[in-house]
């Protein structure tokens, strides 16, 4: 199975198959307008401008599972990201990422891979917010908070998984070498 087998919806509601992004490279992030992580937009838009003419994308889905966070209609969520972070990125229909609600794509992408642990100044704080909704969180591949991200190759494969802590240089070094 690769990303390719998978269809999701738009902000409009309409089914996409990933099929679209066939021979690029991905990175799939769920992402929220009202979380501590939200600034990474800014950084994200950086990164598509400069390697998206290369065959790359981001595919951005916003999910409202942790703690909120995303909260509005998928057009309001859209609204919020292009007129404060300029995003022009592939942005899609809000989802569940855990639990009986997730979607396909996401079940694959939390059963195919590994946590990584938190790193830099947020992960104190990101453990025990972790630890207070899984008690296993360190032994699962669940998604533990927003903007978790997952670069793919253009083979359709899960090249890496990035915590929301991890430095967005060495996730830019991951998309650099899969490209």
């Amino acid at each position: 199975m690769t990303v390719y087998d998978f269809t999701v919806k738009d902000r409009q509601g309409n089914d996409v198959s990933l099929e679209e992004y066939r021979g690029k490279a991905l990175l799939i992030v769920n992402t929220a307008t009202a979380c501590g992580f939200t600034p990474q937009y800014e950084e994200l838009q950086s990164i598509y401008e400069e390697l998206g003419g290369k065959g790359f994308e981001i595919l951005d889905f916003p999910c409202n599972q942790f703690m909120n966070q995303a909260p509005g209609t998928d057009e309001e969520i859209h609204n919020a990201c292009t007129s404060r972070y300029g995003t022009t990125f592939p942005q899609f229909s809000k989802i569940d990422v855990n639990g009986e609600n997730a979607i396909p794509l996401y079940k694959w992408l939390t059963e195919n891979t590994v946590f990584q642990g938190f790193e830099g100044k947020m992960a104190a704080m990101m453990k025990l917010m972790a630890k207070a909704r899984d008690r296993d969180y360190k032994n699962n591949g669940k998604i533990k908070w927003n903007f978790t991200k997952f670069v793919i190759d253009r083979n359709g494969e899960i090249a890496a998984r990035f915590e929301p802590t991890a430095d967005l240089a060495a996730v830019k070094a991951k998309i650099e070498e899969v490209l």
